[in-house]
């Protein structure tokens, strides 16, 4: 019995204190956001510089794909 009610002590102690802690931080939302957009930017400049090597790689003369 002495378990269970330093449980229910412990228990209720943390849950008060978490519930003093108004400052938990930034909700996750925003972070998904964020990291979203950077995907977005980073598949951006991916696309763009396979596109220009692409193109330097075809003005070379006598240029032929590898394994054909």
């Amino acid at each position: 019995m002495h378990l269970i009610a330093y449980l229910h002590i412990a228990l209720t102690a943390r849950l008060a204190e978490l519930r003093r802690d108004g400052e938990r931080g930034d909700s996750p939302v925003p972070t998904a956001v964020i990291i979203f957009g950077l995907v977005a930017v980073a598949m951006a400049v991916t696309g763009l510089a396979l596109a220009k090597a692409n193109d330097w790689m075809n003005a070379i003369p006598g240029n032929t794909q590898p394994g054909k």
